[in-house]
């Protein structure tokens, strides 16, 4: 069963069943822990963070060896004992590791990744995704609101421990993995 991201359901699915109704749509799925998501549309005030993030990161990273990579661009959490395959699509992700993509997808944990909130997506984007990125070694993950002209930034310092920064309207947002990467929240937040 698909389920619009506002939605909780105990319905659970196999990879293979996920692969097969990704085959038969062009909508944007997720898959995590046996449920499969379905991303919202998208509004033009997401797509004008997106872009304006994306060609900050571009601009940030030249010869960092590192790239920028957006939705709808797949990444797959690789399965091991405990975990099942996981397969998101982030709004915008880094990467400093291009061996890591195949044709079609990037495998393993990003470096960084920012995800821009929508009405609908607050929970999954906020929790589910928040503790999946961090248990799978994402160094750090952005969390634009544009509800609340705000960033929360989620980093994992040297010891794995989840550091949180709060950044608001009039503020500048800092990486602390791509410290080129500074954006001053009154250019992201416009109407």
């Amino acid at each position: 069963m698909v389920i619009d991201l506002s939605l909780t359901d105990k319905n659970f699915n196999t990879y293979e069943e996920f692969e097969e109704k990704q085959q038969q749509t062009d909508k944007i799925l997720e898959y995590i822990d046996g449920i499969i998501y379905m991303s919202p549309s998208l509004s033009i005030k997401h797509q004008r963070i997106s872009s304006f993030l994306h060609g900050e990161l571009h601009n940030s990273l030249k010869n960092s060896g590192c790239e920028v990579f957006s939705a709808p661009t797949d990444v797959m959490f690789e399965q091991n004992e405990n975990n099942k395959n996981k397969r998101v699509v982030p709004d915008l992700f880094v990467t400093c590791n291009p061996e890591n993509f195949t044709e079609n997808e990037y495998v393993g944990a990003p470096e960084f990744i920012i995800e821009i909130l929508s009405p609908s997506n607050k929970s999954h984007d906020l929790v589910r995704k928040l503790n999946l990125y961090m248990e799978h070694g994402v160094k750090e993950y952005w969390i634009v609101d544009p509800m609340e002209n705000r960033i929360m930034i989620y980093t994992l310092d040297e010891n794995a421990e989840v550091q949180f920064d709060l950044v608001n309207e009039n503020e500048i947002a800092t990486s602390r993995l791509f410290e080129n990467f500074k954006i001053e929240t009154k250019n992201l937040f416009f109407d």
